[in-house]
This record gives C-alpha cells, sequence and structure tokens, in this order.
C-alpha cells in the first residue's frame, strides 16, 4: 500500500513495522510538490495542502487523507466535492497540536496583562521606565470562543490562577475545565464579561468573519483580544480601528487574513499588539504526537483493508465531518 507524505514523520522503530504490515512509503516536499507518474498508485496522502498544486483526481487509487493540520479549510470546494463523491476518508491532526496552543495563550495573557510589549520597546531605547498599568489574572474573566481541545486544553492550565473561565460554542453545553459555557447565540453578551476574549473557533462557512465590529464594541474597553484561531473569523480591519482607538486595550494574534503578514499593514505598528507568525502550534512534542497519530492510524486503516471492521470510526482518529467542517 503505497503512501505519500510530505513531511519525514520520525517513527523511530515503528516505521519499520509499518513497512512489514505492507506500506511503501514515498516522501516529497510540499512546497514545490508536483504530479508524478508513480502517483497514480498512491492510495493515502499525508501532507498539509497539496491541493492548490495537484489536481486530486489524478490520484485514481486514492482512498484516505491524513491532514497534517487541525484546521480543513485549505481544501479546496472542488476537492471536498471530489472527496465526498469517491468516499476518501478524511482524517485530521485534532488535539495533536492542543497543548503548545493552550501554552501560548496561557503566556500571552500573562504578557499582556504585565505590559511586557511595552518593556521590549523600552529595553531596546535603553529607557528604565516601570509600567505601573499592569493587572493580575487572579479574580478576572476568561471567555473562550469555541470549547474543543485547544480552549479546553488552556482552560486547564488558567484554572490555577484562580480566574473566571467562560466558553462559547454551538449551544452553550457544559464543557469541562469552564465554569460556565455559553450559547454562540449569545455571542456578544458572553463577550461583555471578558477581560480576556480568545479566539478559538474552526474556520467554516458559518464562523467566517463572526468577529467583528459588533462584537468587538460588545467587549470591555480595557479587554485584551487574543487569536489563534484562523484569521478569516475575524474582520481584521475592524480590528486595526479598535486597537487604534484604544476601545481595546490591547491584543495578541498568531494568524491573520493573510499570511505571512504583509509589511505594510498596521498591526505591526501598533505598540499594544503582540505578533506570532502562526507558530503557536509548534514545539517539539507536537511532532512526536503527530508521529503517534500516524502510527495509530496506519495500524487502524490495514485492519479496515483487511475487512476486520466494516467501519472507519472503530479504528481511525479524528475522521472529519464535513457537515461541520472540521
Amino acid at each position: 500500500m503505497k503512501v505519500l507524505e510530505t513531511y519525514k514523520d520520525s517513527y523511530g522503530d515503528k516505521k519499520q513495522e509499518l513497512i512489514d504490515l505492507g506500506y511503501e512509503f514515498y516522501c516529497e516536499k510540499e512546497k514545490d510538490i508536483a504530479f508524478k507518474p508513480y502517483m497514480e498508485d498512491i492510495e493515502i496522502i499525508m501532507c498539509y495542502n497539496i491541493f492548490n498544486k495537484i489536481d486530486i483526481r489524478k490520484f485514481k487509487k486514492l482512498k484516505w487523507i491524513q491532514l497534517y493540520s487541525v484546521g480543513v479549510d485549505q481544501i479546496s470546494q472542488e476537492a471536498s466535492d471530489y472527496i465526498k463523491e469517491k468516499n476518501i476518508i478524511l482524517t485530521n491532526n485534532k488535539g495533536g497540536y492542543s497543548i503548545p496552543i493552550g501554552e501560548w495563550i496561557v503566556m500571552n495573557m500573562l504578557l499582556l496583562s504585565r505590559q511586557i510589549p511595552g518593556y521590549m520597546e523600552k529595553k531596546r531605547e535603553r529607557r528604565w521606565e516601570p509600567s505601573y498599568d499592569v493587572i493580575e489574572l487572579y479574580g478576572k474573566k476568561a471567555v473562550l470562543i469555541g470549547t474543543g481541545s485547544i480552549a479546553q486544553e488552556a482552560a486547564k492550565r488558567l484554572k490555577p490562577f484562580q480566574i473566571d473561565v467562560l466558553g462559547v460554542n454551538t449551544d452553550g453545553r457544559k464543557v469541562p475545565y469552564f465554569d460556565e459555557c455559553y450559547s454562540i447565540k449569545d455571542l456578544k453578551s458572553a463577550v461583555a464579561l471578558g477581560d480576556f476574549v480568545v479566539n478559538v473557533l474552526p474556520y467554516t462557512e458559518s464562523t467566517d468573519r463572526i468577529i467583528n465590529k459588533e462584537i468587538f464594541e460588545a467587549m470591555k474597553q480595557e479587554a485584551y483580544f487574543i487569536n489563534v484561531a484562523r484569521g478569516k473569523t475575524v474582520v481584521e480591519e475592524e480590528l486595526v480601528k479598535v486597537l487604534e482607538q484604544g476601545r481595546l486595550k490591547g491584543a495578541a494574534l498568531d494568524v491573520f487574513e493573510k499570511e505571512p503578514l504583509p509589511k505594510e499593514n498596521p498591526l505591526w505598528k501598533l505598540n499594544n499588539v503582540f505578533i506570532t507568525p502562526h507558530s503557536s502550534w509548534v514545539s517539539q512534542n507536537g511532532y512526536l504526537r503527530r508521529g503517534e497519530l500516524l502510527y495509530k492510524n496506519l495500524k487502524g486503516f490495514i485492519e479496515l483493508t483487511k475487512g476486520k471492521v466494516n467501519n472507519p470510526q472503530e479504528v481511525l482518529s479524528n475522521i472529519v465531518d464535513f457537515n461541520k467542517g472540521y
């Protein structure tokens, strides 16, 4: 069974076990991938996004796609339609990056609350100037828009700070580590409670530009906004306006409408904004978790193809529900 990988995951001594099970691995760099004749026989693709470089219909024997990412919005509508038409299984890396992103959220709440971006600027200028406009996390409220695995890992880490953690999800259902949850229909009411508002929503048709002027204006003027979701869930020009006007106290942003973030984007110039280059997910353990997921799913797929099980859900983790978009 031929597998195309665009990243050489380290399976350690498990790689030989997979080869012994009948897998034959091929690796191509994703950034410059092009279709080659051998790919007609590929049955499994493991990648982030090759769908804008190769017509997926050229993979005549394709049965399963394993994404390295959690999000699936990089798959075009045309590719999605073909995947559904041919009953190709699509799995993602849900949970694989939740811990490092959860830590990134907590880190940035501390950075913003303690005015660290301002101190970094003062250090560059060799200015000895204490900031007194700082707050504690203790007793504050954090509103996490989205209550999936990333949000849960952040909430778990926030509890020792004795901060109230509120969540927003589709129906307001209770989720572990959250003190209270609200329905997405009550988003404005929920964000109005937050000293920190953290966007961890997946990108779908219903979340496209959902964080807009109306939502920003519902937030407390002294609130901080944090985004680790997808840039397209936020109306960026309206975020810039409220930050420039002092309508929000500051922001920490890892994702943007256009990436890399253009040098002329006004967000670069704002002293109350902390920027990272879509890297909140990066960690050594994150790569190890991804390798473990791929190994587990590859073993499960063998059982599926041999008829030992009939339902992919029994042996494959993180099967994507196209109706939900994640």
